[in-house]
């Protein structure tokens, strides 16, 4: 059989480009042993062997695992032999090949996943002081050295012969014929694209609990908080975890008519602070010294007291994690930047895709009558804050006071709200039998930060939905945040637990998890039983998703180019990477947001701690919204919770193949668009 021309010249542009790769690596990091002559003779070999076999199979097999084969493993005679001796041509041998493939790397994946989950339990959850054994041990990645071993060993090169790896495009272009099995033994190929030292995935797994531990200790006491005249205006004892608590106040504030909006501006120069690192050190989780965040003046016992700003640490961190992850780019022969592998490797959505996406939708002129709606409702120009404006939302009218009385009550404890979950899910119309099902496998744990959701990887494990839980009980920003979370652990289990193949669990992306998540956040006043009737609910819902989605992606934009300017820069200090990330915010600012808040050089884009801890990871809620809205469009007349099973079982496909397959269509911001449009139209 011949190969077309096109698989020829794809295969031909990977080995060069593999091949160009490897010579530009300095001369102490390995390098591919075979050449170019011993993979064409081996491809003849194994054709003249196995005639009946996929032809194009052996050529991408050989092709992929010579471009991992080092001198380590052997000479270009012993690489002859491996895949003489390891080649599987009947189908049925090589599926039972899968199958064992499979159970083995759930087992590795599972344990090792178990093994960072408890790790890291003293850093993650309230339970104690932390102290530096538990940061050397939760900075310790068990995993870290297994794929250099599987390629040791030689596993790693019976996978990459027999289930070689395809690109995205090749994903996008030949998915949609693709039958189940196809699109696991796909995913198969994956597994084994890059060999990079365990040393490096150390270091990048200590520089991450590093800026893990900075961000989930960031508080800053508002009852210590001056405002702009001299009064304090927050609670005594209010601990708000910068930028997520303090972003959640600014909202919930919106329904304070008489100190509200002194409020909102206070946590304002409050992140304008931290983001230029002019923000005194000691007001860092101090409850103890008072501060004005306007003059930058700490009091202590009503005296003045001297206090230096933070020295840049925010942005030392950022460029730990930078220097970590590119020190890795050399060893992947197709994706040579971090920002080549978040997006077109694990987004499977280019950055280019990404951007081009992003300013499409935030150019729109429609979101300049938006924001003159807001402005209208306010009664008073636009403030930068108001970015994070909640008064489209229906619960804003609902008095915060009783809504925490209702979770305080239905949930004072981590316990109390696992003992919950199934009547959450029931509400949410799952069958009793379907909500004990995922229930039983879902586990609460009390947060020392602001909480997240944490998957197994491995049936017989469960999912982790952890959540902070003041000693007055969940709170009801609290318990929002809770049902986000619980929403991602839903995902975790239906796409792990009732997945066909192992090798398809998880969804294709981040943005997918993050979709349900805010699927099930919106439901969050349906599960309290205080659902609001209005008329103009759902376009009210419709302004809300739009401005949320304005707010985010702006953010999104600032993340990714900061990380081109990092690869422009690689050897900025902390203090230039500031200045970076100020400009370039006042650049989105200035092009996309000017326009409709009336106000130039604004640097509060920069405040997200995910820019600190969580490389590039914002651009997904981005997504997520986006394919929030695609699903809520096309489940509004359906069951809810049957059209969740239905289409979170679909697995790891990739995005474009994901959103054809759940609701017939791919990603697109212009049904928000559009549905914005007849929004404001009924509104006004």
């Amino acid at each position: 059989m011949k190969r077309p021309i096109l698989f020829i010249t794809i295969l031909a542009i990977l080995f060069a480009m593999s091949c160009n790769q490897q010579e530009n690596k300095n001369a102490d990091q390995p390098k591919s042993a075979i050449t170019e002559k011993t993979v064409n003779k081996v491809v003849k070999a194994l054709a003249t062997a196995h005639p009946r076999a996929n032809q194009e199979r052996i050529a991408r097999g050989v092709e992929q695992t010579a471009s991992l084969w080092f001198s380590a493993n052997g000479d270009s005679e012993a690489f002859s032999d491996f895949c003489k001796s390891n080649f599987i041509a009947d189908e049925e041998a090589r599926h039972l090949a899968f199958k064992k493939f499979s159970r083995n790397f759930e087992i590795l994946d599972g344990h090792f996943n178990k093994i960072s989950l408890e790790l890291l339990e003293p850093l993650h959850l309230d339970i104690g002081q932390v102290t530096k054994v538990d940061e050397k041990f939760g900075s310790y990645s068990a995993g870290a050295h297994v794929k250099s071993d599987l390629y040791k060993n030689k596993i790693a090169f019976m996978v990459t012969l027999n289930f070689p790896q395809y690109i995205l495009a090749e994903k996008n272009k030949l998915g949609a014929n693709w039958n189940r099995k196809e699109w696991a033994y796909a995913r198969m190929g994956d597994r084994f694209t890059a060999r990079v030292p365990a040393s490096l995935k150390m270091d990048y797994s200590e520089q991450e609990t590093a800026a893990d531990i900075y961000i989930a200790d960031y508080n800053v006491f508002a009852g210590q908080l001056h405002s702009e005249n001299g009064q304090k205006l927050f609670p005594e004892g209010m601990k708000l975890l910068s930028h997520w608590n303090i972003r959640d106040e600014i909202k919930s504030n919106y329904a304070d008519k008489t100190n509200g909006l002194e409020k909102q501006r206070t946590l304002y120069r409050v992140m304008k602070r931290i983001v230029d690192q002019s923000i005194p050190k000691t007001v860092i989780n101090n409850e103890e010294p008072e501060w004005n965040p306007f003059t930058n003046q700490v009091t202590l016992a009503g005296e003045p007291k001297e206090a230096k700003a933070e020295p840049d640490t925010r942005y030392q961190h950022m460029l730990n994690l930078f220097h970590a992850l590119s020190a890795m780019d050399d060893y992947y022969p197709m994706l040579d930047t971090y920002i080549k592998r978040k997006f077109s490797g694990s987004m499977e959505i280019s950055q280019e895709e990404t951007e081009k996406l992003f300013v499409e939708f935030i150019s729109s002129p429609v979101l300049k009558e938006v924001g003159a709606l807001i402005s209208k409702r306010l009664g008073r120009d636009l403030e930068p804050f108001d970015i994070w404006y909640d008064g489209f939302k229906t619960r804003s009218s609902l008095d915060q006071d009783k809504l925490n009385d209702a979770t305080q009550e239905w949930f004072p404890n981590a316990q109390a709200m696992e003992n919950e979950l199934p009547e959450i899910l029931q509400k949410l119309g799952f069958s009793d039998d379907k909500s004990k099902y995922l229930a039983d496998k879902i586990a609460v744990d009390p947060a020392r930060g602001s909480g997240h959701a944490w998957g197994a990887s491995m049936k017989g494990e469960k999912a982790h939905l952890r959540t902070r839980i003041p000693e007055s009980g969940m709170n009801y920003k609290g318990y929002n945040i809770a049902i986000h979370e619980f929403g991602h652990n839903v995902e975790q289990t239906i796409s792990l637990y009732d997945v066909d193949y192992y090798m398809m669990s998880g969804v294709p992306n981040t943005a997918f998890t993050e979709a349900l998540a805010f699927m099930f956040q919106s439901r969050d006043l349906e599960i309290l039983g205080m659902s609001i009737s209005n008329p103009n609910k759902e376009h009210l819902r419709t302004l809300d998703k739009c401005w949320s989605l304005y707010e985010i992606m702006g953010v999104g934009l600032v993340d990714q180019r900061v990380w081109k300017w990092l690869y422009a820069n690689p050897d900025a200090t902390a203090a230039d990477l500031k200045e970076a990330v100020m400009r370039i915010s006042k650049e989105v600012w200035n092009e996309f947001y000017a326009p409709v808040f009336g106000q130039k050089d604004e640097t509060l884009q920069g405040i997200y701690s995910h820019m600190i801890a969580s490389p590039l990871y914002l651009s997904a809620y981005s997504f997520g919204q986006i394919i929030e809205f695609q699903l809520e469009e096309y489940i509004a007349d359906k069951d809810f919770a049957s059209q969740v099973q239905r289409i979170f079982q679909q697995g790891r496909l990739t995005p474009k193949q994901w959103m054809m397959e759940a609701v017939g269509e791919p990603l697109s911001v212009q049904p928000i668009l559009n549905k914005t449009e007849q929004a404001l139209k009924a509104l006004n």
